[in-house]
């Protein structure tokens, strides 16, 4: 996990999205003084990448060259750059949280072109990536190789010479990297940025448009709090027509970036941009995926959704399905699965000893599969391996309910690493041992003991209130942003207490120490989290009342539009809320694979919503549990963190007064700010 940034200051330039140059002209002649970049949003983004901070920068002049300034200054606010003849200063911040590859390597990487990188992600297939390197160098040197032709940032590939020899261009490098990332990438050669983040959104990027109080355009990982707090102006982005690049609060400094790839071509500007009395407005350049599976995911289309006569009534139907799906992909996974344990049962003899279906024994392939690539242990950098000396250490942990999905995760996670870990399960109460969550995290603590005993677990129990919490939620109000609701703000306050592992341990159910209960802090630096399999599952109540009322189709349509939403739901605001702790989440279930096995899936094999609750919703997933030996978790109901924790419980109180009036005002939907007024 790594915080990214680029501060873009100018008095003569102004960058807008797609479509917005000849509405805004008018609007910018009121732009301030450039300002350089401000101590705040630094460490911001140290408290993402503790291991270094390190900056870059780049001053364009007024006839197109571009040269390495000195004018950053350690990044003090108000400063210039090269001289007075620069069109536009661009100031790139990396900071490090170092987790791959057997060097430490410090952000921004500048190239011996002058190219400038900052990454934030992990790359699980489509650039090659050995166990011993790091994801942002084998990247860079990618990116390096790519054609430079300007017809690319200008969104004119198919015209392109050189692509047609064989060439890579940038963007059909970014579009095969499978797994979360982010990045900000200055291609020397033809004066172009690009940045953008993944097709579903799993690694958090934030974008100012610039606006009559603060001309800066800005990208970052994360807002700090004077920015949050800082909603003044209508932006450039008023006049946007562009939907992809519109949806925004007009009072917010930040708005979440749409999942794609973008550029901004800095090369001949009095040619390509929009002349203003002062300067010019220069387009960001919207691009579309160039990869045929992943715009299929982003589809998210599924072939069989509602059911026949036949399998609808009996299984029949289901297990030829299954057979014929088996077979044609038998292969693939015999050769890609590749993860044996000789103390464990084999695949097929899970399958068979727990008569389930196949078509859940495939999600279990590739859901083990997902999981092992986050936590391949000699990927992890083995300066962080070696600060974990003692034998209970724990260098990966889950966020940990005890419900259905941590469950399958926690049992996947002990599968896929060497049993000399202890594995933390980090789970947060505010109400301390009457918590539903922390009531099933007990019992599932129990049920995973049981499955592998010889497995040291380690409960963390992260017992708080919310009258406790200050300037706490304060600050995570500045990481949730944009997203502003008290729904955003429980979940985003349960998971960075959740993520900080700061609590607890019983020794005598955990079977550690003396068996006392002791004061513990986690310092695992990568976190599995569940997210992604509600959406994909049918987990939410609201596709059983979809379902209920449309049918499958209904339930079809609901399921696509939270995964298609998720970026900006859910994705953005949590990765901020668990990164600040200088710790990376990895989600399993939003793994490219897990979601194309999971979408040649029957939808009726996905969730039978007709049976009860805890029973046909998250079916498949209930059948996973089955296979890995979790009998009891397999019946748990879905619980999300903000009512499992009881969070949302002391919020209504707190903030409305009791849960009833609470419920009469829609609570979860209610803007703080405007609640607040």
């Amino acid at each position: 996990m790594c915080g990214i940034a680029l501060v873009l200051s100018s008095d003569r330039l102004v960058i807008v999205p797609c479509a917005t140059a000849a509405a805004a002209t008018s609007e910018i002649q009121h732009s301030c003084k450039r300002k350089g970049v401000p101590d705040e949003l630094k460490e911001a983004l140290r408290r993402r990448g503790p291991d270094n901070l390190g900056y870059e920068s780049r001053c364009l002049l007024a006839d197109g060259t571009v040269v390495v300034s000195d004018g950053y200054n350690d990044g003090v606010e108000g400063k210039v750059g090269v001289s007075d003849s620069g069109v536009a200063d661009l100031f790139f911040i990396g900071a490090t949280l170092h987790l791959r590859g057997a060097k430490l390597v410090s952000q921004p990487l500048v190239a011996p072109t002058g190219s400038v990188l900052v990454y934030n992600g992990e790359i699980y297939g489509g650039i090659q990536v050995a166990d011993d390197e790091n994801d942002t160098q084998a990247l860079f040197t990618s990116l390096e190789s790519c054609c430079s032709c300007d017809c690319h940032a200008l969104g004119r590939d198919k015209t392109c010479p050189c692509c047609g020899s064989g060439a890579t261009s940038v963007l059909q490098l970014l579009s095969t990297i499978k797994g979360p990332w982010a990045l900000i990438y200055w291609q020397m050669k033809s004066n172009t940025i690009w940045f953008g983040r993944d097709a579903f959104g799993r690694r958090s990027l934030l974008v100012h448009w610039p606006t009559a109080d603060d001309s800066r355009f800005i990208l970052s990982s994360v807002s700090p709090l004077s920015f949050a707090k800082n909603n003044s102006g209508p932006t450039v982005n008023d006049f946007v027509s562009d939907h992809d690049m519109s949806n925004h609060t007009k009072a917010s400094y930040w708005e979440e970036l749409p999942c794609g790839i973008y550029s901004i071509h800095m090369k001949d500007i009095g040619k390509h941009g929009a002349r203003m009395k002062e300067g010019w407005i220069v387009e960001v350049n919207t691009h579309k995926w160039m990869t045929s599976s992943l715009n299929e995911l982003i589809k998210w289309e599924r072939k069989l959704t509602v059911p026949t006569m036949e399998n609808n009534s009996v299984d029949r139907g289901n297990h030829q399905l299954s057979q014929s799906f088996i077979s044609s992909r038998e292969a693939e996974e015999n050769t890609n699965n590749g993860i044996t344990k000789a103390n464990l049962l084999s695949d097929s003899s899970l399958c068979e000893a727990n008569c389930v279906t196949q078509l859940a024994h495939r999600v279990l392939v590739a859901l083990r599969e997902s999981v092992m690539l986050r936590t391949k242990m000699n990927t992890l950098f083995q300066g962080t391996l070696n600060k974990f000396e003692d034998e209970e250490s724990a260098p990966i942990a889950v966020l940990f309910s005890g419900g259905l999905d941590s469950m399958i995760l926690a049992a996947l996670l002990d599968q896929c690493i060497d049993s000399k870990w202890t594995i933390d399960l980090l789970n947060v109460s505010f109400d301390g041992q009457l918590a539903p969550d922390r009531i099933s995290a007990i019992a599932g603590l129990k049920e995973l003991q049981r499955i592998s005993p010889c497995r040291r677990w380690r409960l963390i129990e992260i017992d708080t209130a919310l009258t406790d919490l200050k300037g706490e939620s304060e600050h995570v109000m500045s990481l949730i942003h944009p997203s502003n609701t008290y729904m955003d703000l429980n979940i985003g306050i349960a998971l960075w207490l959740a993520a900080g592992g700061d609590g607890w341990v019983d020794g005598s159910t955990c079977h550690m120490q003396d068996g006392s209960r002791y004061k513990y802090r986690s310092r695992s630096r990568v976190l599995i989290v569940g997210s992604g399999a509600d959406e994909q599952c049918a987990g939410y109540g609201r596709h059983r009342t979809k379902y209920r009322l449309g049918g499958w189709n209904a339930l079809d349509q609901e399921m696509r539009l939270d995964v298609q939403r998720i970026w900006k739901r859910n994705m953005g605001r949590d990765d901020r809320c668990i990164s600040d702790h200088g710790k990376e989440a990895r989600f399993p279930f939003l793994d490219e694979n897990v979601i194309k096995t999971l979408l040649e899936i029957p939808l009726w094999e996905i969730a039978k919503l007709d049976e009860p609750v805890g029973r046909g919703d998250k079916k498949i997933l209930r059948e996973v549990a089955r296979l890995l030996g979790l009998q009891e978790a397999a019946l748990q109901p879905k619980r999300a963190i903000q009512f499992g924790s009881r969070i949302a419980r002391e919020s209504n109180r707190k903030n409305f007064g009791s849960n009833r009036a609470a419920n009469q005002a829609s609570a979860g939907s209610v803007q703080i700010h405007q609640h607040m007024q």
